[in-house]
């Protein structure tokens, strides 16, 4: 009677767990592998900072400050507070790419950021590196008049020494990418009407594919910045969609004034923010894109 039993309900409960546990060492082995490879090691060694906004609005890694600032007037950068302040600029859980997400619902005046020093790999002599992020919505319909900036890196200006994408003031708007070095050195006479000399250095995107409700992977590649030879690619959902080469003129920063500007006039959502001390590869890139918990998941 006991051994029917046991035959009966044991030995089938006995292999089912033989089999529930085979399977979980087979899952962490390829967790494990998953971890070793080695296009997601060589983004990892090459993240100099990210911001995943899913448990506050600091940054989960940085080589620099970690922490956010808000600033009425970025001339007067000692008068920055720490935090987000700016009541039109909410963490909202849930509604990011990954988890929460930044919400940015009204052009208004101040600023966010991130210091840059320590975070962006700045090199005098040769600069390289790429930032990627996502955002989600319709700029026809989301975004108020005027130019809009998700991000934008500088020490001064957006036409002097700065990296940054932006939409066009107008529908239907194109989608920039600026990578502009020292304006003395491109606007010498220093004119006040330069759009002749400004927009031959800019790579537009017509048509973008950005939609309410959905998200679009940008990814900004640059390499040679600071020597004669410098290149810049913007790529949207892991493709090279706008590209600018042989960038000579320099950019000349002071590191402790540069910083990461996050929304300038920018109405929609923002996640994922990460930053990389190399110009990414084609398959770096790619593997970024399809991250299936995105940046997180190669620092777990």
């Amino acid at each position: 009677m006991h051994k029917e039993f046991l035959l009966k309900h044991l030995v089938p409960l006995v292999l089912f767990c033989f089999v529930g546990l085979s399977s979980c060492k087979e899952k962490t082995a390829q967790k494990e592998e998953a971890k070793k490879d080695p296009v997601v090691e060589s983004i990892k060694e090459a993240l100099t900072f990210y911001a995943s906004f899913d448990s506050g609005v600091n940054a989960d890694f940085a080589l620099g400050d970690s922490l956010i600032y808000t600033v009425t007037n970025r001339k007067f950068l000692d008068s920055s507070k720490v935090g987000l302040h700016k009541p039109d600029i909410t963490r909202q859980a849930g509604q990011g790419k990954y988890g929460a997400g930044l919400q940015f619902t009204e052009r208004s005046k101040g600023y966010i950021y991130y210091p840059s020093a320590g975070n962006i790999a700045y090199n005098g002599e040769n600069w390289n590196g790429a930032i990627s992020f996502w955002l989600s919505l319709d700029p026809a319909t989301d975004l108020e008049p005027g130019f809009c900036d998700p991000i934008q890196i500088t020490d001064v200006s957006y036409n002097d020494a700065a990296i940054w994408v932006d939409f066009t003031e107008n529908n239907p708007r194109d989608f920039r990418l600026g990578v502009i070095g020292d304006r003395n050195i491109w606007n010498p006479e220093n004119l006040e009407d330069e759009n002749a000399l400004f927009l031959p250095q800019l790579a537009p995107v017509s048509n973008p594919p950005f939609a309410k409700g959905k998200w679009t992977h940008i990814l900004i590649n640059f390499s040679g910045l600071n020597t004669t030879n410098g290149k810049a690619g913007l790529y949207i959902n892991g493709e090279l969609k706008g590209l600018r080469e042989g960038i000579t003129d320099p950019f000349s920063w002071d590191l402790d004034r540069s910083n990461i500007f996050l929304g300038l006039s920018y109405i929609g959502y923002m996640d994922d923010l990460s930053i990389f001390n190399k110009e990414l590869t084609e398959s770096e890139i790619k593997t970024l894109y399809t991250l299936e918990n995105g940046v997180q998941s190669i620092l777990e």
